[in-house]
């Protein structure tokens, strides 16, 4: 692949990951809207802001720019989002030890690979194996609602445009992790576009009823990278 095409993959992808980050804010609004967040959960926003910390720990580490671009407007975001929820959840202790052991995570994995300055391939394989990790969790996280549909015959819980996006910013940072042969960036975005797949699947073996159930009324699904 030639150097302009590179730049312009990085820098779609950078944007096209951006806008995902961004759904987030939707979200903050009807809380201040609302001045409440109701029974939703602050955990995809610590998480999220978890995810792009180590992202961006590793961006730097392996002098990726593109990826310590991202990692930083996504790493504010997530922060400003756990901020708002943090004013307007009624459970401000509870989320603030969540928040708490998210954050001494953080801590205790940049110490320990720290200390491994002096073996840098070892501190770059230690973070990127945080990395996938947590990625692959959030991942993850979306499983019970796909069993919930399967269960109903109905995708109608599904957020379509959030699905789609996430499979184009996955396949996007796929091809990325390709081109400058690093594992830790193909493997979870591998599975991120095989996810991202299974759901949109669901929507020709499940179609929904309407499209304007609950997974377009709010969108609360963290974006990892």
């Amino acid at each position: 692949m030639s150097a302009v095409a590179y730049e312009l993959l990085s820098t779609t992808a950078v944007i096209s990951t951006v806008f995902q980050f961004l759904s987030g804010a939707m979200i903050c609004r009807k809380y201040i809207q609302k001045k409440s967040t109701g029974d939703s959960s602050g955990v995809p926003f610590i998480c999220g802001f978890l995810s792009c910390s180590f992202w961006l720990r590793y961006g730097v580490l392996t002098e990726e720019q593109s990826i310590v671009l991202v990692n930083i407007i996504g790493s504010t975001l997530f922060l400003i989002y756990t901020l708002i929820y943090y004013v307007f959840t009624v459970n401000k202790r509870a989320f603030v030890r969540q928040f708490a052991f998210v954050l001494s995570v953080l801590i205790a994995v940049v110490v320990y690979t720290n200390r491994l300055a002096d073996q840098r391939d070892e501190m770059i394989r230690i973070t990127g194996i945080f990395c996938c990790i947590v990625t692959v969790c959030f991942f993850a996280a979306p499983l019970a609602t796909l069993l919930h549909v399967i269960r109903a015959k109905n995708s109608e819980s599904l957020p379509l445009p959030l699905i789609a996006t996430s499979f184009l910013v996955s396949l996007q940072w796929l091809i990325y992790g390709i081109l400058i042969s690093d594992s830790f960036i193909q493997i979870p975005n591998f599975l991120g576009c095989l996810l991202s797949m299974l759901q949109l699947s669901l929507f020709v073996v499940y179609p929904p009823r309407s499209y304007s159930g609950q997974g377009y009324k709010l969108v609360e699904q963290a974006v990892p990278f």
